[in-house]
């Protein structure tokens, strides 16, 4: 298991083929292990440990697949367990860095006020029509409830 390297001033290969070095993301921890040092020494320790942090996390990320059409937060639970593998991986680390970043310029997208304006126009619509067709069905068909059984 590659874990990359969490040594100052050396630059990690992203999948698309660029390097990312620390210079460039000011304010963002180092690639690599974040595991204690005495296990980082030993190699045998290290790869126990790795070993264990990627059980955990993939039984996490599994309970988070499982949780998306079941009651639960699956989302949340999956990004747990990127993040648990991430203190140990350099690939979950790039993965949660473009996530993270992702999820920021959506959240300024979303924060524009013409985007603003625009979804609650278009929610204000919606709730127009479904409020028409509601109201459609109960002067065709009246209030009738669906549990109440006419006895024959």
């Amino acid at each position: 298991m590659n874990t990359g390297s969490n040594k100052p001033g050396e630059a990690a290969v992203a999948a698309h083929g660029a390097t990312v070095d620390e210079s460039e993301h000011q304010g963002e921890r180092e690639l690599g292990s974040r595991a204690p040092e005495f296990i980082k020494a030993r190699r045998a320790l290290h790869l126990s440990w790795q070993v264990g942090v990627f059980v955990v996390g993939l039984a996490v990320v599994v309970a988070g697949i499982i949780m998306l059409p079941l009651p639960g937060p699956g989302w949340v639970v999956i990004f747990g367990g990127m993040a648990i593998w991430a203190t140990e991986f350099v690939w979950a680390q790039l993965v949660l860095r473009w996530t993270k970043r992702r999820v920021t310029e959506a959240a300024q997208r979303a924060l524009d006020p013409k985007v603003r304006r625009r979804n609650i126009i278009l929610t204000s619509v919606g709730l127009v029509i479904i409020a028409v067709l509601a109201g459609i069905y109960l002067w065709k068909f009246g209030l009738v409830m669906p549990w109440k059984i006419e006895d024959q």
